[in-house]
């Protein structure tokens, strides 16, 4: 027994010790990375799309390395908004800020196919894409021109353009979701008003709604929907300076504030895991910094990520296999697309 005892002690004392779940950080590409999107494809991977140095660009990990190209020159990729197919492939929406257009990229499988979506005025901001069950593509955006919120969809033979909010002027910050049965729900800004609005088609036309009463409420918002195909929203307090969350309970809007510690909340980005809580990355404009709030089922559990030099703009949030999150943004200072992910190394 004494032996077996001096054995097993030999042993631990030269057995890897398993390191700790931590926040791990990268470069993905310098100087450039505004307006990031980010998805994990099947094996968690991380691929981001983003506008750098007046094209759109595109970066993927394969496990060892990262592969980077360009997908569409000539001032293409702002407000860019990606999404991963069923097998994989990436697709793209963003603002052509040359033509003042909407454009739509994808990868086929073996090229880039680059379409414009709408060029009906100055149209194409505040892009958000979404894939249906069939993989067609649903984009909402802002029409800058008369100043209303736009939606798109591809019917399969052609691109299907209405306008689903005229009121004032509508339509800034899009995000788009769509329901279990492949219907749209878009949260976005109402700027006549200064309010968070949320519309959704029920089949037949649109419902829409102001979220709350508080004013200058809805900016950088990030829509989710829940296991039951209730709306939660993320977004910017721009008179308190802070983070709000707002859902819909089944009866009514609940809306709560996230962190209130200096001026945060901008850039939201919004996810919810397979138990329905709330994940939420952000930028610290007081810190200069990079935020992630979740919801343990009882609190908000907040921390920041990165706080090296001035970090944290145009977030974008996904969540892996195992609930971990994974976050694109840029590095201010250094005008870099990063990415910060957390586990084990």
């Amino acid at each position: 027994m004494k032996t077996l005892l001096t054995a097993l002690l030999a042993l631990s004392l030269i057995a890897p010790v398993l390191a700790a779940d931590s926040w791990h950080y990268e470069t993905v590409d310098s100087v450039v990375g505004r307006d990031s999107s980010i998805a994990l494809d099947s094996f968690g991977y991380p691929h981001i799309s983003y506008f750098g140095e007046s094209c759109l660009k595109y970066s993927r990990w394969d496990g060892s390395s990262w592969h980077l190209e360009e997908v569409d020159a000539g001032a293409v990729g702002l407000f860019g908004s990606l999404v991963l197919d069923s097998s994989g492939n990436p697709h793209i929406s963003c603002y052509d800020s040359n033509n003042k257009d909407l454009k739509y990229a994808y990868w086929s499988g073996s090229a880039w196919q680059i379409e414009t979506v709408d060029s009906t005025g100055v149209v194409g901001s505040f892009t958000s894409l979404a894939l249906d069950s069939s993989g067609k593509p649903h984009i909402s955006y802002l029409n800058n021109t008369d100043e209303d919120l736009k939606y798109a969809h591809w019917s399969g033979t052609a691109w299907q353009i209405e306008t689903v909010d005229s009121t004032g002027v509508v339509g800034s910050f899009t995000s788009l979701a769509l329901d279990s049965s492949g219907k749209p729900h878009i949260s976005y800004y109402d700027s006549t008003n200064g309010s968070l609005k949320y519309a959704r088609w029920d089949g037949s036309v649109w419902q829409i709604e102001t979220v709350g009463s508080v004013e200058n409420v809805g900016w950088f918002t990030s829509l989710a929907l829940d296991s039951s195909g209730n709306p939660h929203i993320s977004c910017y307090d721009f008179n308190n300076k802070d983070l709000k969350y707002a859902y819909w309970s089944g009866s009514a809007w609940q809306i709560e504030t996230v962190d209130s510690t200096g001026v945060v909340g901008a850039y939201t980005s919004l996810v919810l895991d397979s138990s329905d809580n709330p994940h939420i990355s952000y930028y610290d404009n007081t810190n200069g910094s990079l935020k992630y709030a979740r919801w343990d089922g009882s609190v908000w559990q907040i921390e920041t990520v990165n706080s090296v030099e001035n970090v944290g703009w145009c977030t974008s949030l996904a969540l892996d296999s195992s609930g971990n999150p994974h976050i694109s943004y840029q590095d201010v200072s250094n005008g870099d697309l990063k990415y910060a992910w957390f586990g084990a190394e």
